[in-house]
C-alpha cells in the first residue's frame, strides 16, 4: 500500500512546507503530496485561498505578490516553498503527487514537469490530481503521458466510470466515503484507488483489508513503510 505523505508531514510539521516534505521522507513515505498554486507567475505549495489559518499574513493567495508570500513565517520559521523547491528538496527520494489547487496552474506545472523529466526525473514518480477536473483534463492535454489522479469527496453515481473516461490512472477519494464496491468497480476499470486522509491505525488496516491501492496521511510512520 502507497504510503503518501499528506502535505508533507503535517501531523509533525508546518504542512507544505520543506520541513513538512523532508519529515515525510524521514517517516518513511514512499510519497509526498503538496499543493500547488499559481501566484504572480510563480507556482507556490500552498493549500487554503487565504493565508490567515497557517501563515502570518493575511487576504486571499491568489492576490499577493510574490514577494509578499516570501515574507511571511508558514509555521515554525518555514517559507512558503514553490514546486521547484520541493522537486529540489525531494531529489529523486520519493514520488511526488501534485494537486492542482485554483485556476490557471495546469500549463505551468505541465512546463515544470517537462523541464524536470530532462533533468532525469522518472514520469512514472510524478501524479498530479485535482478536485478541479477541467483544469486536470486540461494539464492532461499538455502531458498524455504523466499519470493523473482525479479527487472526489463522496460516490457518483456510476462509481469510478468518470475517472476511466478521463483515461486517470488513479482515483482519490475520501475516507468518509470508501467502501468495498467502489475499489471493486475502480479495480475493473484498472484504476488505482488512493484514500485521504487516513490517519489512525484502525483505519489504515480497514483501508488494507479493503485493498486500497495507498493512503494519504498526516502521519506516515502509522503506516508500514513501502509502496511504490
Amino acid at each position: 500500500m502507497r504510503v503518501i505523505g499528506h502535505r508533507g508531514a503535517m501531523g509533525h510539521a508546518p504542512e507544505n512546507t520543506l520541513l513538512s516534505v523532508e519529515k515525510a521522507l524521514e517517516l518513511g513515505a514512499s510519497w509526498v503530496e503538496v499543493d500547488v498554486q499559481a501566484v504572480d507567475g510563480h507556482l507556490v505549495v500552498f493549500h487554503d485561498i487565504r493565508l490567515e489559518r497557517v501563515t502570518s499574513g493575511r487576504g486571499y493567495v491568489a492576490e499577493q505578490s510574490f514577494s509578499y508570500l516570501r515574507s511571511l513565517d508558514a509555521g515554525a520559521g518555514q517559507k512558503i516553498p514553490t514546486l521547484g523547491e520541493v522537486f529540489e528538496q525531494v531529489d529523486h527520494r520519493a514520488g511526488i503527487n501534485i494537486e492542482l489547487k485554483g485556476p490557471n496552474t495546469a500549463a505551468p506545472v505541465a512546463e515544470l514537469i517537462g523541464r524536470r523529466l530532462e533533468l532525469g526525473w522518472d514520469r512514472e514518480r510524478i501524479l498530479v490530481s485535482s478536485f478541479n477536473h477541467p483544469e486536470l483534463m486540461a494539464f492532461k492535454t499538455i502531458c498524455p503521458n504523466i499519470a493523473i489522479g482525479p479527487l472526489i469527496a463522496g460516490i457518483p453515481l456510476e462509481y469510478a466510470a468518470f475517472a476511466q473516461a478521463m483515461g486517470a490512472f488513479s482515483v482519490h477519494i475520501c475516507l468518509d466515503f470508501i467502501d468495498s464496491e467502489f475499489v471493486k468497480d475502480s479495480h475493473r476499470r484498472n484504476l488505482k484507488v488512493f484514500v485521504y486522509t487516513v490517519n489512525h491505525p484502525e483505519d489504515i488496516a480497514r483501508m488494507r483489508a479493503m485493498g486500497v491501492n495507498g493512503v494519504f496521511t498526516d502521519f506516515p510512520e502509522n503506516c508500514a513503510a513501502g509502496g511504490s
